[in-house]
């Protein structure tokens, strides 16, 4: 119900061409929206991987089509090729693609990869002590570039860099006083931004769930621990994930559930912990899970998520306060959040992750 909600309030041709198809970004759309006037390159790349997800839990034709249409639609629309220059915005693209060929045998092309793992293997700076800076150019290396981009680079055979990513975030990054991870970091001046957020949280856990599977070294098991238990701590309320927002915003909790679910049915490890961690986990994707759909909107017989799933949802009553792109680059919420595609994209995320711990018995 999720996926049928975004395809029939979301999804349409790109500029009317045939054979193509993107989100738009807001639902009730502005003329803007509608004709994709803006671009928000990293919603659509996960756009994608929630029609993967769903396609790896029920194979269908439709579903197939709908990934390789998505892929190619987002390539015309990026205009110069699968690149720009945020280095956030090409691993999630990275970990789309590579995910649906993966798993589903769909190459759209392999020069989308090629070109997508050299970008991100190439914006390492050993010269000021590693990280990957969050935009080409920039001073700021931050947790949501550095964690998407090692997983990114994991998958796809770099286990080396991805290792020495890891480490990074965690010398750099990790908040003792909290257990949880910073934002970022300005470099080469040592000036830490301490905001933290919860899909700072899923992609370190997920790299380092992903690390301890390849590696076996414990110390990857043991940072997975540390930050389940700050999560849950700090940043879930009876078991569900806390708050939410719209924009950029509204995907932060459905990253972190993507990787909670990730950590239940791939940490190893049969010790007491890791099967605590394991279990804790999947409680919390499925407290929100069951949170989310209770405060839901049935809106024509489909799911309206909530951007705070422990909130009643609400009905956006038009497109006033879209949102818009700052001089940094985010793009800022609606007036009612419910509105964005990134909210909707959210909820469909943590039903999907709801499923998938489910399916194992968790």
């Amino acid at each position: 119900m999720a996926e049928s909600a975004i395809v029939s309030r979301h999804l349409r041709a790109l500029w009317a061409l045939p054979g193509t198809e993107l989100g738009v970004v807001g639902w009730p759309a502005t003329k803007r929206e509608r004709f994709f006037g803006s671009w928000h390159y990293w919603w659509q790349a996960h756009l994608i991987d929630c029609v993967t997800d769903a396609a790896n839990r029920v194979p269908t034709l439709v579903r197939r089509k709908r990934i390789a249409a998505l892929a190619r639609s987002h390539r015309i629309r990026n205009i110069t090729g699968w690149t720009n220059s945020y280095y956030d915005d090409m691993a999630w693209l990275a970990i789309a693609l590579e995910r649906a060929e993966r798993i589903l045998g769909i190459s759209v092309a392999r020069s989308a990869l090629v070109a997508l793992e050299k970008a991100l293997h190439a914006g390492w700076k050993p010269e000021i002590g590693g990280g990957l800076p969050w935009r080409i150019g920039s001073d700021y290396f931050n947790a949501p570039a550095n964690g998407p981009a090692a997983i990114a680079l994991l998958r796809l055979g770099r286990i080396e860099r991805a290792q020495e990513m890891a480490d990074w975030l965690d010398e750099t990054l990790h908040d003792v006083g909290t257990g949880l991870i910073l934002d970022g970091i300005h470099l080469p001046s040592g000036e830490i931004e301490r905001p933290v957020f919860t899909y700072c949280q899923g992609v370190v856990l997920g790299l380092e769930t992903e690390l301890a599977v390849q590696t076996g070294e414990p110390r990857h098991t043991e940072r997975v621990h540390r930050l389940l238990a700050a999560v849950e701590e700090h940043m879930t309320t009876g078991g569900v994930v806390n708050g939410g927002g719209g924009g950029d915003g509204g995907l932060f909790n459905g990253i972190l559930v993507r990787y909670l679910a990730l950590v239940a049915v791939m940490l190893p490890g049969e010790d007491r912990q890791q099967v605590a961690d394991r279990r804790a986990a999947a409680a919390m994707v499925r407290a929100s899970a069951m949170a989310a759909w209770a405060n839901r909107l049935d809106v024509e017989g489909e799911p309206l998520f909530g951007h705070d799933w422990s909130r009643p949802a609400k009905l956006p009553g038009g497109s006033a306060g879209a949102g818009y792109f700052t001089s940094g680059g985010s793009v800022t919420s609606s007036k009612v959040p419910e509105r964005d595609l990134s909210v909707q994209l959210s909820g469909w995320l943590l039903m999907e992750a709801a499923y998938l711990v489910s399916a194992a018995g968790l």
